[in-house]
């Protein structure tokens, strides 16, 4: 294991990591607020049926790149901080590059990435640079116990890219009190059977909440889209704001809102041949595998189906919907 100062200096940055998973990098400056979008056209009958909803959520495998230099990301847990500018670009299914800086106060020189076979972030440390990564493969094995809850490639589904795979859903479709389409997936991985619960509006077909949980039964991570844009030439839509929080096995949980100008969709904003490659050069690399949490949650809890049904027939709201911070989203 790597030492205790390892683990200590992760958590720091553990917030920025968050941050440029999502939107791809940050500088001091601010955006203006983005405009509010009329709702995406109907794709979904009044009564559609699970196969129809799994349809309308996976237009969005039209889309292989996208790219945004247009974002602003307010890191609500830690609201000192100003909202900050971002970048990214992406392609399907695990290739993230993002090059940026950090306010002055803090350093400067961000390298956040992921390609199929790995991710990476490279950060400034005591005026050199160190280098955190970890091989997806050997990451999802320890889900159960890593410093962080989830791959970051979970990041990427919640801006509007999620995938239902239908052979997944091991729950009837059930409904929201305020109208939402809901889908539950089982989805198997070498920690354990994770949950992912998907709420869906039942007009636009698009993914609006999602809540994954470990297999002890955890909430680790969640994400509320909206003011989604229609974009005709591709058939799908796509959020322009999109608030996420996760909660990390170790340390307080992380919350954040990223907001989006405008979207370059299936083309990369970059001509930079080694896009998706690690950098080299970092004074310091530290495996992520290698670094535990500084305590672990209790994991007695079974992982169980969440019956929205009956939930609601006796008046109970799931807990993080209906959680202040987002409720009225």
């Amino acid at each position: 294991m790597y030492d205790r100062n390892a683990r200590m200096r992760f958590f720091l940055f553990l917030t920025w990591i968050a941050v440029c998973f999502v939107s791809g990098g940050a500088t001091c400056s601010r955006h203006e607020a983005v405009l509010t979008l009329p709702p995406p056209p109907p794709v979904l009958t009044t009564s559609p049926v699970v196969g129809d909803i799994v349809a309308a959520v996976n237009r969005t495998s039209a889309i292989r790149e996208l790219s945004t230099n247009t974002a602003s990301v307010d890191v609500l847990s830690m609201p000192a901080l100003p909202k900050l500018s971002a970048t990214v670009n992406l392609r399907r299914d695990r290739d993230f590059r993002m090059r940026a800086r950090l306010p002055v106060v803090m350093g400067s020189g961000l390298d956040i990435g992921s390609n199929q076979d790995l991710f990476w972030f490279e950060v400034p440390e005591n005026f050199s640079r160190t280098l955190y990564y970890a091989r997806h493969d050997q990451y999802q094995r320890q889900l159960n116990r890593a410093i962080l809850p989830v791959d970051p490639t979970w990041l990427i589904d919640s801006l509007g890219l999620a995938q239902i795979n239908p052979n997944q859903i091991d729950q009837p479709l059930q409904y929201t009190g305020d109208g939402k389409l809901v889908l539950q997936t089982a989805v198997p991985m070498a920690a354990g059977t994770f949950r992912r619960i998907y709420m869906i509006d039942a007009a636009g077909g698009h993914v609006i909440d999602q809540f994954v949980y470990s297999p002890a039964g955890q909430l680790i991570a969640e994400s509320h889209a909206s003011n989604h844009e229609f974009f005709a030439e591709h058939g799908c839509s796509l959020p322009h704001t999109v608030r996420f929080k996760l909660t990390p096995a170790a340390g307080d949980p992380l919350e954040m809102q990223v907001d989006i100008g405008m979207y370059a969709i299936n083309q990369i904003l970059s001509g930079d041949p080694n896009l998706f490659v690690i950098p080299q050069g970092a004074a310091n690399a530290v495996d992520l595998t290698t670094i535990s949490p500084l305590a672990m949650p209790p994991t007695t809890a079974a992982l169980q189906p969440v019956n929205y049904q009956q939930e609601l027939t006796v008046g109970y709201q799931p807990e993080l919907p209906n959680s202040p911070q987002f409720r009225g989203m």
